[in-house]
């Protein structure tokens, strides 16, 4: 695992022009930037576009950055962009799916596993989507909030870090991140009947 010292020599390196440096940071990150921006955006191609923006960003920013955790400040670039995006779309009137390119044409998502019959990968590909409404439905602070840290890995502290706030606004916008998602979740039991069915 990678320490606070060796990216502190990579961002030195990179600060004075080394962009192989900074390549360095992006192979070490990259993972981490994605997974935040994908768990708070639900869809990969955006995820992707919001992940490349914020090492373009960082890359701009390098000179600025004044020590302490990189990934912390990184992916603190990661979700500010993510919700510059989401107030973006907000804004922006959707287009309906049947007015994409190729939809007449697709044939859904591929099976998951050869061993899953179609109704199951249907039931799988559904208790996804409803997670991930669920998780779409909570205000973009108290989302990263538990993206990173349920979802994520990452400590309290991380997180307070990357979101720029006091260790107790982590655990109150986590606590009612929670408590949103299940009763969020309880809604949508049916999709879930194999999970409740163990605990009746």
């Amino acid at each position: 695992m990678p320490t606070p010292t060796d990216d502190l020599e990579l961002i030195l390196a990179a600060q004075r022009g080394d962009l192989d440096s900074f390549n360095a940071l992006v192979l070490r990150y990259q993972n981490a930037a994605y997974s935040v921006a994908y768990r708070l955006l639900g869809e990969p191609f955006s995820a992707s576009d919001a992940a490349q923006e914020a090492f373009i960003n960082a890359y701009r920013k390098l000179h600025d950055f004044r020590g302490g955790s990189f990934k912390a400040w990184l992916l603190r670039i990661v979700t500010n962009g993510v919700y510059d995006r989401l107030r973006y779309e907000k804004r922006r009137p959707a287009d309906s799916i049947e007015d994409l390119p190729g939809a007449e044409t697709d044939d859904g998502a591929p099976l998951a596993s050869h061993s899953a019959t179609p109704e199951q990968v249907a039931e799988q590909r559904d208790a996804q989507r409803a997670i991930q409404d669920c998780l779409g439905g909570l205000p973009s602070d108290q989302r990263a909030t538990l993206v990173m840290f349920d979802l994520e890995g990452y400590s309290y502290q991380e997180v307070a870090e990357t979101t720029d706030v006091q260790l107790g606004t982590v655990k109150s916008r986590l606590s009612r991140a929670r408590l949103a998602m299940r009763r969020c979740l309880e809604g949508k039991q049916e999709l879930f009947a194999d999970v409740f069915r163990f605990q009746e």
